[in-house]
């Protein structure tokens, strides 16, 4: 098995195991990040120049994007402790993980692959990472670039996949309305915590209704000084909404 692929498997099982990783385990491990290194360090020995004629092209240096990356928050043991990729990412380390494996297997642009010219592209990491980063911060796409090695257009485009891989891999059983057995489950659960004929937690959100029609705009200006529409979600207490 390539060293690289060897590594995502491990990262892989990482996201759905809890146990202590075998010495085997750990040797490809290490082996696969060796073979990260070998590609880091080609490529910055490979001299770049601009597809086109007089243009000047920016090198990325992605892999040290990925590489300051891992070791920040998947190393063993990483830079920051889980308590701040929490804080960070508003969610564990296993959730995120678990994550990218799904988008990964929706979406095989997720996929790390070489280049015509063989350079290694964009991790998963790096991909799904930016979309969480926009999603949680409202951060500007330009604004992620130097962190995380990704041009504006790549980052656009990330949160575009990313949404739509996570529809199709989660729709199923997150983006859809509780069902008979669902509602029964749900009613146990919240019957025990002391609250019977409780579903969930009812909370709103307003967004702003950017092309509201212009007669409509008094019916649906309330406390935010522009047109909303709420949107109203009923979420239970292990947040399956």
């Amino acid at each position: 098995m390539d060293p690289r692929q060897a590594w995502k498997e491990y990262l892989r099982e990482l996201c759905f195991s809890s146990n202590d990783s075998s010495d085997e385990e750990d040797e490809l491990f290490m082996e696969g990040m060796r073979a990260w290194q070998a590609d880091l360090e080609e490529s910055e020995r490979r001299p770049w120049g601009g597809s086109v004629p007089g243009r000047k092209r920016i090198n990325w240096y992605r892999l040290k994007g990925h590489m300051k990356l891992f070791n920040d928050y998947f190393a063993d043991p990483p830079v920051y402790p889980n308590y701040i990729f929490r804080r960070r990412f508003r969610m564990k380390r296993n959730l995120f993980l678990k994550i990218v494996a799904a988008v990964e297997e929706k979406d095989p642009w997720f996929q790390q692959r070489r280049n015509a010219a063989g350079e290694l592209g964009l991790s998963a990491l790096q991909k799904v990472t930016v979309a969480f980063r926009m999603l949680a911060y409202d951060a500007p796409a330009d604004s992620l670039d130097e962190c995380l090695r990704l041009g504006e257009s790549t980052i656009i485009e990330s949160m575009r996949r990313f949404i739509n891989a996570v529809v199709q891999a989660f729709s199923d059983e997150y983006l859809r309305s509780p069902n008979e057995e669902d509602t029964v489950r749900l009613l146990v659960i919240n019957s025990r915590r002391g609250s019977p004929g409780m579903l969930g937690s009812i909370d709103c959100m307003h967004w702003r209704w950017k092309n509201c029609p212009t007669v409509w705009a008094g019916s649906y200006t309330g406390h935010v000084n522009a047109p909303t529409i709420i949107l109203e979600a009923v979420a239970s207490h292990d947040l399956w909404i």
